[in-house]
């Protein structure tokens, strides 16, 4: 069916329709996008030390924002509200962990209000998640994880493969 002028009489909502034209003003994107992980080796930190987070494989970039060789930070280059997530795997091997505790960090302050995680077990292995929605800039807001992590002794614990960081632009 070739509609070249939409009226409401000449408009069969239980029709479909091919559109060649284009069409403005309709949905977003959600772009800036990415995600990035944690490969290869594990990433030792000092216990009870708060350290950042160095997810050194990207798997998404759309539009080249997050740094996995030097910063380990998302710069996005499109100013709006941004859904992001983090999942940190810590590990001990030879003593129990106490605590694992995660954040986000906007400009390097603190993010308050649903974006750390805390969790005190004493297992070998933690995984924790966290999620925050963040307003970027555009231009010089950037976006840092975080991770500590308390074992029984005072040895270093570790940061494991499969840890991750991601996020995209909300259509607002």
């Amino acid at each position: 069916m070739a509609i070249t002028k939409i009226q409401s009489e000449s408009l069969n909502l239980a029709d479909d329709f091919a559109f060649t034209g284009t069409i403005t003003g309709a949905g977003g994107v959600n772009t800036p996008a990415f995600y990035a992980r944690r490969t290869g080796s594990n990433q030792s930190i000092g216990d009870n030390v708060l350290t950042k987070a160095q997810f050194n494989t990207k798997d998404l970039d759309t539009n080249n924002c997050y740094d996995n060789s030097t910063n380990y930070r998302f710069t996005p280059n499109v100013a709006g509200k941004y859904y992001v997530f983090s999942m940190i795997r810590s590990s001990s091997d030879d003593s129990l962990l106490y605590e694992s505790y995660m954040e986000f960090k906007k400009n390097g302050t603190f993010l308050p209000e649903n974006t750390y995680v805390y969790i005190s077990t004493g297992n070998h292995l933690i995984t924790i998640n966290a999620f925050a929605i963040v307003e970027m800039n555009g231009t010089t807001d950037y976006l840092e994880v975080f991770a500590r992590m308390d074992r029984m002794t005072n040895n270093s614990c570790l940061i494991t493969s499969g840890s991750n960081f991601g996020g995209y632009k909300i259509i607002t």
